[in-house]
């Protein structure tokens, strides 16, 4: 088949999150089985001239615009991808659009949808009801055609299925979708000397609470001296406040903030690392919790997160609500006991092999695309 997949921003320090993630990992499994795969977006922080192959996949990178200052991803657009995704639809045997209420990835699914190709688009928790004052209008005038016009809407949980079916308000196709993950080369074992390195690897933006982070860091550091902590990832908003918590601190080279890395380097980060920590809320389904569990990692997400079920039932880690004390507390549990952290990590490994797996996943979309 020829497939075209669409997502927002390809970029160094992989500044889009999870959605990038997700569209690589299918092509990569797609490409693999056979299949002709190209994936369009645009690109920053990649060079000049911008590559045609990124990560084992083909791609078609275009210079991102920001219309609406403030808007952040929700402005973002490119007039030359959009141009070439309308000359290049056609051609295709099917649109995959990792879609956001933006000015990019919208109006290429609507694109799509207008050269008579077959188009699913794949939301990522991003199409809900909102009240920011331009939703109302963008929803009018384009969501909620698209959402009902499209071949599949991929979701991957219930409450994402009832909110994309509140926003189209009519009838829509939806399919459940996990987010697939590539298993790590081996499993890992407690370090010897003691020590151990906790990771949170995510934007420093107010809902992943990196904050909250910084305290328990701050908490815990004299009763665990061996402990490391670590943030890793860019500024959404949070980074000065990061800063200057570290700072109070006064722990040194034990709590540290890394900056932006790119998706080698976020892989490098969870190998060297001993404990994932992520406290934010309302998290729908984050890739980086995944890749933490394939790489062998225990992990630490609050009870709103779309893998809370997933982490209890497989005894992956620990869940917490979104209080300091409880975070505190499941953190202060796996730092003590290295052979609890070795059984969880095991455990989220294994559960990404069984469940998680991406051949699993490129079946289904298989299916979805040809059914």
């Amino acid at each position: 088949m020829r497939i075209l997949q669409i997502v927002a921003l390809v970029s160094g320090t992989n500044a889009y999150g999870g959605p990038t993630t997700v569209a690589f990992n299918q092509c990569r499994a797609l490409a693999d089985a056979g299949h002709d795969v190209v994936l369009a977006a645009t690109g920053s922080e990649l060079g000049t001239p911008l590559p045609t192959e990124r990560d084992g996949v083909r791609t078609a990178l275009f210079p991102p615009h920001f219309v609406l200052p403030g808007a952040g991803f929700a402005g973002l657009t490119s007039p030359a991808m959009l141009s070439w995704v309308r000359r290049v639809a056609p051609s295709a045997d099917v649109v995959h659009v990792h879609m956001a209420r933006d000015l990019l990835t919208l109006p290429a699914a609507w694109l799509a949808q207008r050269a008579g190709t077959r188009t699913v688009v794949q939301t990522h928790g991003m199409i809900d009801p909102s009240e920011n004052p331009l939703a109302g209008p963008l929803d009018a005038a384009l969501t909620r055609r698209v959402l009902r016009d499209a071949h599949r809407i991929f979701h991957l949980t219930p409450r994402e299925q009832r909110e994309v079916a509140q926003v189209a308000r009519g009838p829509v196709n939806l399919m459940e979708l996990h987010n697939g993950m590539p298993v790590g080369a081996r499993s890992r074992t407690a370090r010897t000397d003691g020590t151990c390195r906790v990771l949170f690897l995510a934007r420093l933006q107010e809902r992943k609470r990196p904050l909250a982070f910084v305290a328990a860091a701050r908490s815990l550091a004299q009763r665990f001296p061996h402990a490391t902590f670590t943030l890793v990832g860019p500024d959404e908003g949070q980074g000065d406040a990061v800063r200057r918590a570290i700072t109070d601190a006064e722990l040194g080279d034990r709590l540290t903030w890394a900056g932006p890395v790119d998706s080698a380097g976020a892989a490098q980060w969870m190998r060297d690392s001993d404990l994932y920590v992520l406290p934010s809320v309302d998290e729908p389904y984050p890739m980086s919790v995944l890749e933490a569990m394939s790489s062998g990692l225990p992990v630490v997400i609050t009870d709103t997160c779309g893998l809370a079920d997933t982490v209890r039932r497989t005894g992956s880690g620990a869940v917490v609500d979104d209080s300091q004390p409880d975070l505190e507390r499941a953190l202060a549990e796996l730092l003590s006991d290295p052979d609890l952290r070795e059984r969880t990590g095991r455990a989220a490994r294994d559960t990404i092999a069984r469940e998680y797996g991406m051949d699993a996943v490129r079946e289904r979309l298989l299916r979805a695309y040809q059914d």
